[in-house]
């Protein structure tokens, strides 16, 4: 399975739904620039819960661009290594990436810039998923998650909410757990959750 690695544009873009990011084929750079000396505290908070999958890079200097070219080093350092195995989504409005994009796909390496991290096209099957397929969604959302997969009903339920955006009511998360359960994916016991996902 492919390494998703996010990179951030925090100079251009201030993303609200770093909870999407959170599975064992993600991974995020956060990108802040050399003026920037504070962070909001919901945004430091998902890095955390995201642990060793997530880092910030600080920018040393000031100059035009020097964020970008962090980015683009970036790119190329960790290519170079796991290329083959890796895709690479800038999130950033500044559009001055699409060359560096489209030279990276000559090259074969997986790359796509997105304005915001819910346009990242693996985690648009989730949140556009129909209501139909919600439940399908999070089962393979969870089957990629072998490790820290949420233990606990409550957690779950969080854990769900934010890989939609927080666009779910109540009536919606309970019929997607109810769904989970329906078709033998969990198992709810005094508030723990058991998985039965097959591998």
């Amino acid at each position: 399975m492919k390494v998703n690695y996010v990179l951030i544009d925090f100079e251009n873009t201030q993303p609200s739904s770093l909870g999407l990011l959170d599975g064992e084929n993600l991974r995020v750079r956060l990108f802040v620039g050399a003026a920037q000396t504070k962070l909001p505290i919901d945004l430091a908070t998902a890095m955390q819960r995201l642990g060793d999958r997530a880092e910030y890079v600080r920018i040393s200097g000031n100059g035009r661009n020097a964020l970008d070219f962090h980015i683009a080093y970036t790119i190329g350092w960790i290519a170079r290594q796991d290329g083959a195995d890796a895709f690479f989504h800038i999130i950033s409005q500044d559009t001055g990436f699409d060359p560096l994009i489209a030279h990276l796909k000559s090259q074969g390496i997986f790359a796509k810039r997105s304005a915001s991290i819910e346009e990242i096209p693996i985690l648009k099957s989730l949140t556009d998923a129909p209501k139909d397929d919600q439940a399908n969604a999070v089962i393979e959302r969870l089957r990629g998650m072998s490790k820290n997969r949420p233990q606990k009903d409550k957690t779950l339920r969080a854990a769900i909410t934010n890989w939609f955006g927080k666009t779910l009511d109540a009536n919606a998360l309970e019929r997607i757990v109810g769904e989970l359960v329906r078709k033998k994916a969990i198992s709810v016991e005094s508030g723990k959750v058991i998985y039965h996902l097959p591998a």
